[in-house]
């Protein structure tokens, strides 16, 4: 084999020699360098990469809204809790959501995003290998025409001796968990965001329908004002103000179709239908959904089953690998370089003859403020992100906190608003009896279906105002996802892919179509 230097078009004087014993003497004589120049610079820079630990936050171990002991979460939330309000055609939005939301597919995109960057990290400790051919001409004044031809290729290495390779893979390894966390916390939020809408637009039916009753009830009472105008029992201006009433009410049942449309449109855009192109149809919450039982206590690990908390902790995770690999890059690196080659004035003379080279080469970053800046930087957003792992553990205890008072409020609140329901429908009963007796007027009769209807409407509120606090609670719980604990995860497995979350999607979307078979879409 003929090794020789490299020259303008690959000639030059030939040597003869063993190539992997050369390699071999040439690598060993480079390792006494590498670590001496390791040792130096240990002394002068720090290069201990940090091992992870999780962010301390403060305790939280009681919850004002419940005396209960810690459950497991299978006691507590299913995956598909939307499922025990009871109504099929819920379960049809869900499912045609999650099939047809972008927002859940930009989510699942990253996800594929983060997997193909496990790959781009990957590549960076594997050689890399070149090829090329060409052609010259030169033509001077007075001489003939020299053609040459020339064939060549070149092998890099990066010998990832440090791991600095390795540790950018694991940060992005980290990254790829988090971007799962983020698709599990937007299709909790997107079936969240499904409920709480779906029961505002039947809500707003109920109140249309309470408002027309209500409507009906005080042109009844005008009528009886004019009339008793006429006769000089009350003054016109008893008259004028319930007309001004009626007036009232018509502007709030037309703000009230105006918020339904507006509910539907945000609903269309859920699921991925243009506004306008889809409609819920018209129906009673009370009647078409239920109150569900909420849970008898928190599940335990209540911050590994939220997927933002999930998410936030692994972009710690990722910020300390990413700080690891900043400090082993400035630790001398290794290269290996390959050249191979050929070139001949004729091309039937091409691959008789070969030059090959080897060029091992050590780089040794003496004095580079860049990269102890870089160290400095990534040290820095280390901060930030365990500051942000700490304010969203701190926004979940609130939110748990909240939607267990707002719980607690509003049941103890139904009991009272039925109860005043009932004792006014007492009085209209009373009152109609009165009235057959010739007891009372029909303006009393009226003005008691008003007071009641005014309550009725108390009360369906109270009724969505209960399912939303439970579709939060539901949220502010995790939504039935598994407890994930970051400390532990396999970091030796290969995600390379979105496959997981696609799998996770396809997954639910066929249980949320098997319950919804038959329901109206």
């Amino acid at each position: 084999m003929q090794v020789m230097s490299p020259s303008r078009g690959l000639q030059g004087r030939a040597a003869e020699f063993s190539v992997p014993g050369v390699a071999r003497g040439l690598f060993a004589r480079m390792v006494l360098p590498v670590v001496v120049c390791t040792t130096l610079l240990s002394g002068c820079i720090d290069v201990n990469v940090p091992d992870y630990k999780r962010p301390d936050t403060p305790a939280k171990t009681t919850w004002s809204q419940t005396a209960k002991a810690l459950v497991s979460p299978a006691d507590t939330i299913r995956l598909d809790w939307w499922k025990q309000f009871q109504d099929p055609y819920l379960d049809s939005l869900v499912s045609r959501a999650i099939a047809g939301n972008f927002d859940i597919k930009i989510l699942a995109a990253r996800v594929s995003v983060a997997g193909g960057q496990i790959n781009e990290a990957r590549a960076g400790a594997l050689p890399t290998a070149d090829f090329g051919a060409g052609a010259e001409f030169d033509k001077t004044t007075g001489q003939a025409l020299v053609k040459q031809y020339n064939v060549a290729t070149q092998v890099n290495w990066d010998i990832d001796i440090w791991g600095a390779v390795e540790k950018g893979v694991q940060a992005q390894k980290a990254e790829y968990r988090a971007s799962e966390a983020d698709w599990r916390a937007g299709y909790l939020t997107l079936v969240s965001d499904v409920s709480t809408t779906y029961f505002q637009i039947l809500q707003f039916d109920d109140q249309i329908d309470q408002q027309q009753k209500t409507l009906r009830t005080n042109q009844q009472i005008l009528t009886i004002y004019e009339g008793m105008a006429k006769n000089g029992l009350v003054p016109n201006t008893q008259v004028l103000t319930q007309r001004a009433e009626i007036n009232r009410l018509t502007k709030d049942l037309l703000e009230l179709h105006r918020a339904r449309d507006l509910a539907n449109n945000a609903l269309a855009t859920l699921i991925g239908v243009p506004a306008g192109e889809f409609t819920v149809p018209v129906g009673q919450l009370e009647k078409r959904v239920q109150i569900p039982v909420v849970p008898a206590g928190l599940p335990a690990q209540l911050m590994a089953r939220r997927p933002d908390v999930v998410a936030a902790e692994y972009r710690v995770l990722e910020a300390y690998d990413v700080v690891g690999q900043a400090k082993l890059n400035q630790l001398p690196t290794i290269s290996l370089t390959g050249r191979g080659g050929t070139a001949s004035f004729a091309l039937t003379d091409l691959l008789k003859s070969f030059t090959f080279s080897f060029l091992p080469s050590i780089n040794i970053p003496l004095l580079d403020p860049s990269v102890r800046a870089h160290v400095k930087t990534t040290e820095a957003q280390t901060i930030v992100v365990e500051q942000q792992y700490r304010r969203t553990v701190m926004g979940a205890f609130e939110e748990v906190e909240n939607a267990l008072v707002n719980l607690d409020a509003h049941t103890k609140q139904r009991a009272e608003l039925q109860e005043e329901v009932g004792h006014l429908k007492v009085v209209a009963a009373q009152i109609e009896a009165q009235l057959k007796e010739g007891v009372v007027s029909q303006l009393e009769v009226f003005e008691t279906e008003r007071t009641l209807l005014a309550a009725e409407l108390a009360l369906l509120e109270n009724h969505q105002q209960l399912l939303s606090d439970t579709v939060t609670l539901y949220k502010s719980l995790g939504g039935g996802w598994p407890a994930v604990d970051v400390q532990k995860t396999d970091q030796a497995s290969d995600p390379t892919s979105a496959h997981d979350a696609h799998a996770q999607l396809a997954a639910t979307q066929e249980s949320t179509q098997e319950s919804s078979k038959g329901a109206t879409n």
